[in-house]
């Protein structure tokens, strides 16, 4: 079922249905995130529109889920442990969740104008989610996955920093408590949803490694 050839997961023809499964649900994350970026940089506008379409990708995502946790349920052989399709659809609805979540917040907080960190967050989330598809591709391709985890790494460590700065700076110079308290809350937010990018590189990377 699986080639022995360390740091490479093989998927064979049986596994392409779950395989499906998570590269949709990965597609919806890298246009989720792409709507979250474009709406931060475009202002609370544009906001009220991304937010609307950002909650349509987070329904198709939670029929994927679905959809994943039936054949799951349905198939007597998988071609991963149970468990890690589990794992790994769960951590990918995660991260959609947790950009819904984010952009719900910069919508309904009506921040304006964006911070430029806040900004920032929603470009790394966009970059943790483009490595994310290359993770997949690189598995659809038969190549390592390794150097795009570690990327998702690296870009996690990146967003900490950013967050650190961003409400060390917040403390220092917002006067309004209310306003403080809404920042700080969807930096947290953002901030969340990287660890989730990173949670799915932890477990996909344990997968491969099973696997190898």
């Amino acid at each position: 079922m699986v080639h022995k050839k360390r740091g490479l997961l093989r998927l064979l023809p049986r596994e392409e249905e779950f395989f499906a499964l998570f590269v949709n649900q990965v597609k919806l994350i890298v246009e989720a995130s792409r709507l979250l970026l474009e709406s931060a940089r475009n202002g609370n506008s544009s906001m009220a529109r991304g937010s609307e379409e950002i909650r349509s990708l987070e329904a198709k995502g939670d029929e994927i889920i679905h959809d994943t946790f039936t054949r799951l349920n349905q198939t007597f052989i998988t071609p991963l442990d149970p468990e890690d399709i589990h794992a790994l659809a769960s951590r990918l609805d995660d991260v959609l969740d947790g950009i819904e979540d984010a952009v719900h917040r910069m919508f309904a907080y009506r921040l304006n104008p964006i911070p430029p960190d806040m900004v920032q967050l929603c470009a790394l989330i966009c970059d943790c989610a483009v490595s994310l598809q290359k993770c997949f591709q690189a598995l659809n391709d038969k190549q390592q996955v390794t150097e795009h985890c570690i990327e998702i790494n690296r870009l996690e460590d990146v967003a900490d920093g950013v967050v650190r700065h961003a409400i060390s700076e917040l403390f220092d110079r917002e006067k309004d408590p209310i306003a403080l308290m809404k920042l700080k809350e969807v930096y947290e937010f953002l901030e969340a949803t990287t660890d989730r990018c990173e949670d799915v590189a932890d477990v996909l990377q344990a997968v491969v490694i099973k696997n190898s």
